[in-house]
């Protein structure tokens, strides 16, 4: 299965990771391994995990308060956003839209 990220999931990833790394020395590469065990689980059950809004699912990193919100077809994952937990929901389905 092909794992496809939106330019706007892939910055805030960089972003997320850049800012861990800046508070502490290694804590951006365990972010970083967060978000890939995150990818791993929805491609191992892409359709497997909770369902938040329409076809988009989440997965909840392990130790950061993030989720992976992605949507799930037969042939690939689409990776609409790293969420961070504490920002207003729906901010990443609005994007969609615009």
């Amino acid at each position: 299965m092909l794992v496809v990220l939106r330019p706007e999931a892939e910055q805030e990833l960089l972003d997320a990771q850049a800012w861990y790394e800046s508070k502490a020395l290694g804590l951006g590469f365990e972010f970083a391994r967060a978000a890939d065990a995150a990818v791993a689980s929805a491609l191992s059950n892409p359709f497997g995990h909770l369902r938040i809004e329409e076809e988009f699912r989440r997965v909840i990193f392990r130790k950061f308060p993030y989720s992976l919100i992605y949507l799930p077809s037969l042939s690939e994952l689409l990776v609409v956003s790293f969420f961070h937990q504490h920002r207003e929901p729906g901010v990443w389905f609005e994007r969609l839209s615009s």
